[in-house]
């Protein structure tokens, strides 16, 4: 039975430690999962390389994967664009990859409506007190950028009971094999599997006529 991969998209608060997550998952599962590439029109940070962290591009080359309709969905924020490429997700898909998408609520709910068998998971502290307490010891950031980011994930908590599953991450490696454990069942789903369910009863349908 050839395996198709299912297409996740992945969102969560700032400082819900999806990323970390996400890595975690991949390190452990590496013949499982892709983490799909976003295209950007921002600049590189230090450190970071084309084709690994983003696809980076300019403005005009990310209007012209738009107009192509090479984007399965895309956002700009803060002047600047971001969006997922149609290729390398089909790509992975139909290679039995299960393909990872980590974007925000606005961008999954595109997903869903275009690709309307993703799965969609939303990562989230066990309680808005450990939101705040993991944004303030990450040390980067001012508290006016906290303060901020905490009112984002007031609105996008309104958007939580769209997904399909809601992972709360308190511990670590138990959160990465509720995950897993998650995407697996998922391949079971009946309306996942029609061609093999289509073959099964015509199969039945010719051994019956045998008789």
């Amino acid at each position: 039975m050839e395996k198709q991969g299912i297409l996740i998209v992945v969102s969560g608060f700032s400082g819900s430690g999806k990323g970390t997550l996400m890595k975690a998952l991949l390190q452990k599962y590496p013949q499982n999962y892709a983490l799909s590439i976003s295209a950007t029109t921002r600049a590189p940070r230090e450190g970071e390389q084309d084709g690994r962290e983003y696809f980076f591009k300019t403005k005009e080359e990310f209007e012209k994967m738009i107009a192509k309709n090479e984007l399965i969905e895309y956002a700009k924020y803060v002047e600047n664009y971001y969006g997922t490429p149609r290729e390398y997700v089909e790509k992975k898909l139909s290679e039995g990859m299960d393909v990872i998408l980590e974007i925000e609520i606005q961008g999954a709910l595109k997903v869903k409506k275009a690709f309307p068998d993703t799965l969609l998971l939303f990562v989230t502290p066990p309680t808005a007190v450990e939101l705040k307490s993991r944004l303030v010891g990450r040390g980067t950031e001012t508290m006016d950028v906290i303060e901020s980011r905490l009112s984002r994930a007031c609105e996008e908590a309104q958007g939580m009971d769209s997904y399909d599953y809601l992972i709360v991450n308190d511990d670590l490696d138990a959160c990465v094999e509720e995950m897993h454990s998650i995407i697996q069942g998922e391949h079971h789903r009946s309306f996942r599997n029609r061609k093999f369910m289509e073959k099964i009863k015509e199969d039945l349908e010719n051994l019956k006529g045998e008789d």
